[in-house]
C-alpha cells in the first residue's frame, strides 16, 4: 500500500466540506485532479470513502472508519516536517556537548553566553563525561561534539581544533606555608598530605614526574569528585594538582607549578568525516571564533 500525503488531504477537504467541487478550490487543484487522487485512495484501502448522490456526499462506513486514522498521519506529517524545518533553520535544534569533567566551567562561561545570544535555537545539553569515555560516546552518536584535553594524541578517526592552554598548580589549605610562595616546584610536595583526583587524565604523567624527582606523596584521600577535592582542601585535609581553570571555589589558594612546568591544551573533538547538521555546524564555527584568551 503506496498512500501519498496529498491523497489524505484531498480526502479530509472532502470530509470536511461533503463537496468535490469545494474540496477542490480549498486545496487549490482542478476538481478532476482531487477526484483522481480520492478514487485512488479508495483503491489501495480497498473500497469507496465516499458515497454520491445526486448533490449529496456522504462517507461510507470505510470513510468514517478511515478518517480518524488518516486524520492523525496527516497530522504527524505536518508535525515531522515543521520540526525538520525548525531543526534546519535553528529554530529548535538539538545539540549534545560532551565536556570533560576535569574542564572548569569558568572559561566555558562566555561561550554558553554566546551560544545563548547568537544561537538561540540550539537545544544544549552538556554532559559531564570521564576521559576515557569521551571518545567512545563520540563514535556512538551520543555526543556530537566534546570539550577535552588529553595528553596523548588522537587516533585518526577524530578532527581536533585547539581552544586554549591551560597550565596546572597547586592548591593547598588556606595558611599554608605555600602562601608564602609566588610558585612552586613539585619537590616542595615531598612528604605533602595529598588529595587524589581520580578522574585526572594526566595521572599518568604526573606519576612519571614524581617518580624521577623522587617525591614522595602522602595519599590521605582519593575522589572521582572534583568538588569533593577541593572542599577537602579548603577544609585543610591535604593538596592536590589540578588545571588553573579548574577551581570551583573563589577562596581556593593556588600556586603555579613552574618546576617542572605542566600545561594541557583543550581542544574541540568531532569524527573525522561526519557531517555535520545545521546545530553542529553553527556551533563549531561559534567555538573556532570565541576569544579563548578573556
Amino acid at each position: 500500500m503506496a498512500i501519498e500525503m496529498h491523497q489524505v488531504r484531498y480526502f479530509l477537504a472532502v470530509c470536511e466540506t461533503l463537496n468535490f467541487t469545494r474540496a477542490a478550490e480549498r486545496c487549490h487543484v482542478s476538481q478532476p485532479a482531487l477526484t483522481r487522487a480520492v478514487k485512488k485512495l479508495e483503491e489501495e484501502l480497498g473500497g469507496p470513502l465516499f458515497r454520491r448522490e445526486r448533490n449529496r456526499t456522504h462517507l461510507t462506513d470505510l470513510g468514517r472508519m478511515m478518517k480518524p486514522h488518516l486524520q492523525q498521519s496527516l497530522a504527524s506529517t505536518m508535525a515531522a516536517m515543521a520540526t525538520a524545518q525548525d531543526f534546519q533553520s535553528l529554530e529548535k535544534a538539538p545539540l549534545n556537548l560532551g565536556v570533560m569533567c576535569t574542564i572548569g566551567p569558568n572559561r566555558l562561561i562566555g561561550l554558553m553566553s554566546n551560544i545563548q545570544r547568537d544561537l538561540p535555537g540550539i537545544e544544549l545539553t552538556l554532559h559531564d563525561v570521564v576521559p576515557n569515555e569521551v571518545l567512545d560516546r563520540l563514535l556512538a552518536g551520543s555526543l556530537d561534539v566534546a570539550l577535552f584535553g588529553l595528553p596523548e594524541g588522537l587516533p585518526e578517526r577524530f578532527d581536533r581544533r585547539p581552544l586554549y592552554r591551560e597550565r596546572y598548580v597547586v592548591a593547598f589549605p588556606p595558611g599554608h606555608r605555600f602562601e608564602k610562595k609566588n610558585v612552586l616546584r613539585l619537590r616542595d610536595m615531598d612528604n605533602e598530605s595529598y588529595l587524589a583526583r581520580l578522574n585526572c587524565e594526566y595521572t599518568d604523567h604526573i606519576r612519571g614526574l614524581i617518580t624521577e624527582s623522587k617525591v614522595s606523596l602522602d595519599i590521605r584521600y582519593a575522589s572521582e569528585r572534583e568538588d569533593w577535592v577541593q572542599s577537602m582542601i579548603l577544609s585543610g585535609m591535604g593538596s592536590t594538582f589540578l588545571p588553573e581553570h579548574l577551581s570551583l571555589h573563589p577562596d581556593l589558594p593556588m600556586r603555579l607549578l613552574a618546576e617542572p612546568e605542566i600545561t594541557r591544551q583543550i581542544e574541540l573533538v568531532t569524527v573525522s568525516g561526519r557531517r555535520f547538521s545545521p546545530a553542529v555546524k553553527a556551533f563549531v564555527h561559534l567555538v573556532e571564533t570565541h576569544d579563548w584568551s578573556i
